[in-house]
């Protein structure tokens, strides 16, 4: 990422590559067991039984390990970064396994200034979550809210 990262900073087309995170069978299960507690996310034998064909981790735990890279990835300090409305379009495109090491790939898709905040601007953006084999396995459309710098 730009560091550090204000509105200006980006403009439609900029990508980032980032993140190498490995998936282990133990985290899984932790997480299946704390937030999604369904049978192919706590069993390699109730895994073979469903499309997956094995144990594989919850959607909701790869947007995690997407939003950890993220976070991992972000310059330290003082940046311009103000959270997030939302994220359109999320889509589980395959499912990952343990013994997976993922990366993600950001793009700007667009940006806007703010009508009603002038101080502020939002950032479209395309995550797009890969294992090691450079298959899709997670896609989403977040907006994200960004800080301008303070003009003199």
């Amino acid at each position: 990422m730009v560091s550090p990262a204000y509105f200006e900073d980006f403009e439609s087309g900029m990508s980032y590559e980032f993140g190498e995170y490995h998936v282990t069978k133990e985290e899984i299960l932790q997480f299946a067991t704390m937030y999604d507690p369904q049978p192919f996310h706590l069993s390699d034998e109730e895994g073979k039984k469903t499309l997956f064909g094995g144990l594989c981790a919850s959607g909701w735990h790869t947007c995690s390990m997407a939003m950890s890279m993220t976070v991992d990835n972000m310059p330290k300090g003082d940046t311009g970064t103000l959270g997030s409305p939302g994220i359109d379009e999320l889509r589980w495109h395959k499912p990952v396994f343990p013994g997976d090491t993922l990366r993600m790939k950001t793009t700007i898709l667009d940006k806007k200034e703010s009508r009603s905040r002038p101080e502020m601007g939002s950032l479209f953006m395309l995550n797009e979550m890969f294992n090691q084999n450079d298959e899709l396995v997670m896609s989403n459309k977040p907006i994200v809210l960004f800080r301008k710098r303070a003009t003199k």
